[in-house]
């Protein structure tokens, strides 16, 4: 048994697409879990109808959540999408089977994926991480020591990569008394160096042993700081140096850039309100309007958002400002090596 946990809020037309992504193409024995900080009752409760089998388990915050949307759209105030529900996340990883997949709403699976054999082939090289996506992005490849496992995994293993306890990897990450900035200025390291310590975690598109997970997880506290994962990735991997670091053959998992769960994360400037957007979708979709596999396994197209932004022509959600901020949105990975299109 595997444990597959989706992290979502608010975008029922993208959960529908990873749910219906998960049930044509992972085979084998999982259990599913949504673990929903906020999508308001009305969709939550379609999503419940057409898959019954997942378990739907809601944040602590949840009222709060569902009743900032509604402030939002009703009155314009802004949404705290910085609240995050670690604790429900860290605690149901813990209660769940001993290999979990942790993804969210926005992600979906476009091949088939074997999850048991898959897993036991992680048992057997001892891979506490095999990662299922990358966003196309090899361009660290050159740091990495790639090597076939079998037919589905190839060993992704960093080969320099500097590792000790928590509290120096505490001090590295961190810039604590001003290490990093000495080690910069000996050349030691480089404005690429902590990049590569993702070679060794994965946010959304991750299938954990779940000790792992856990470890990287502990004192989330609340937030999600990717310098206090990295860090305890890094003090795990120095304890544990036998770890085999895996991806897939061929990735089997896509994420889009179209959208956010918020604004929180993504302000760039420009007129555009993603919430407005994604309660404009919503109500589509509750109304059987919107179809979340449109030009599946690909990302809804321009063409298709455009229609329902065109028709709404809300002043917060113009199609030619949405496209300004989702090309801005795709800049910052395509910078880093993704393949965002």
């Amino acid at each position: 048994m595997t444990t597959i946990i989706i992290k979502s809020f608010n975008r029922p037309y993208y959960l529908e697409r990873c749910l219906q992504s998960i049930y044509s193409c992972v085979k084998g024995n999982f259990e599913l879990k949504i673990l929903d900080d906020g999508t308001p009752t009305k969709y939550l409760g379609i999503i419940k109808s057409k898959f019954p089998e997942a378990k739907i388990i809601t944040s602590a915050q949840y009222p709060d959540k569902i009743q900032a949307i509604e402030d939002h759209i009703t009155m314009g105030k802004k949404i705290d999408g910085f609240a995050i529900p670690t604790d429900l996340w860290y605690n149901e990883v813990k209660s769940s089977a001993d290999y979990v997949l942790v993804t969210e709403d926005d992600v979906w699976f476009t091949e088939t994926l074997d999850i048991d054999n898959i897993v036991a082939e992680m048992k057997s090289f001892a891979s506490p991480l095999l990662k299922l996506g990358w966003l196309g992005n090899v361009s660290d490849d050159k740091e990495l020591m790639i090597k076939k496992l079998s037919a589905n995994m190839n060993q992704a293993q960093p080969v320099k990569l500097f590792t000790a306890n928590k509290w120096l990897m505490d001090v590295f990450m961190y810039n604590k008394y001003k290490i990093f900035t000495i080690l910069y200025k000996l050349g030691w390291v480089d404005n690429e160096t902590k990049r590569r310590y993702w070679a060794i975690n994965s946010i959304l598109m991750g299938l954990y042993r779940k000790d792992y997970w856990l470890a990287v997880w502990e004192d989330a506290k609340g937030k999600v700081d990717e310098k206090q994962q990295l860090r305890n990735a890094a003090a795990w991997y120095h304890k544990n140096k036998n770890a085999v670091f895996a991806r897939t053959g061929r990735e089997v998992l896509k994420t889009t850039f179209k959208s956010s769960a918020t604004g929180s994360y993504h302000e760039y400037g420009n007129h555009f309100d993603v919430n407005r957007m994604n309660y404009i979708l919503n109500e589509a979709w509750l109304s059987n309007q919107f179809d979340s596999m449109q030009n599946y396994p690909k990302d809804f197209s321009d063409d298709y958002i455009r229609s329902f932004l065109d028709q709404e022509d809300h002043p917060d959600a113009q199609f030619s400002q949405w496209y300004k901020w989702a090309e801005k949105f795709r800049q910052q990975y395509r910078s880093l090596g993704a393949q965002v299109e």
